[in-house]
């Protein structure tokens, strides 16, 4: 294939997964718009003026950056666990596959929709945060920065979920038990400052916890882990399994009967 043959087909696959959400919007974009309202009500508006500050910010301002960064990561899961599950399930990877289109290619473009439900959600959900607290990026391009890899790492993630799945149940069993409890003890509603020194040191092994931080740090300007070292936290576990996910497609494996 050709340069212009290879950006029709990373095109056309773009436009298929974002169409495919963008479509049923109400069920992948109004969902996390409630949530976070409902986090922002209870947590913050009830329970916020009882817990005071937090790293010099009230406590609604210091929860919405790990708020809207837990919507980006489940949507750009969630898009391409059950996208590409869909496709296996159907058997219609298998034309894909059998194309003249490289894998990597492939790759691209799925985590590339994965990444545009992230974005979507996202500042769907930043919209809403802005009618709860008064909002102040201090640095915008470390917070695409991390959206970028962040939901990129993600998307990955559920692509892998969706190669080594053989069942619908199998694609659950990740964002339930291991996705969920990673990102409500990532530092979204709480400092790791305020834990025990052994709890501290075994947050730092949470990868979701360097994502959170520097999205904050973006945000607030504040970080309970330098910006420079989370960032290349998240880039090794991206690069890991990316190349993990591109082995997969390589082999065949979970795919290929």
């Amino acid at each position: 294939m050709n340069a212009r043959a290879r950006f029709i087909a990373f095109y056309s696959l773009l436009i298929k997964e974002v169409l495919r959400f963008s479509r049923i919007w109400i069920q992948t974009i109004i969902p996390p718009v409630i949530t976070t309202g409902l986090y922002l009500i209870i947590f913050g508006g009830l329970m916020g003026d009882r817990i005071g500050l937090m790293e010099g910010y009230s406590y609604m301002e210091f929860i919405v950056p790990g708020v809207i960064m837990l919507s980006v990561i489940t949507n750009s899961y969630a898009n391409v666990v059950s996208s590409f599950y869909s496709a296996k399930f159907q058997r219609s990877i298998e034309e894909l596959l059998i194309s003249p289109v490289p894998n990597w290619l492939i790759l691209a473009g799925y985590v590339s929709g994965g990444v545009a439900r992230g974005f979507a959600v996202g500042i769907a959900v930043f919209l809403v945060s802005s009618f709860f607290v008064d909002l102040h990026i201090r640095h915008a391009l470390i917070m695409f920065v991390v959206m970028v890899m962040t939901s990129a790492l993600f998307a990955t993630s559920g692509l892998i979920n969706a190669i080594c799945a053989k069942t619908f149940d199998d694609i659950s069993i990740i964002p339930t038990f291991v996705l969920t409890p990673l990102t409500y003890l990532g530092g979204i509603f709480y400092s790791i400052k305020l834990l025990p020194e052994f709890w501290q040191s075994v947050s730092l092994f949470n990868p979701i916890l360097y994502m959170i931080n520097v999205f904050r740090y973006g945000f607030l300007g504040v970080s309970d882990i330098p910006y420079g070292y989370a960032l290349v936290i998240i880039f090794v576990f991206w690069s890991g399994l990316t190349v993990f996910a591109l082995h997969l497609l390589n082999t065949g494996k979970g795919i290929k009967h």
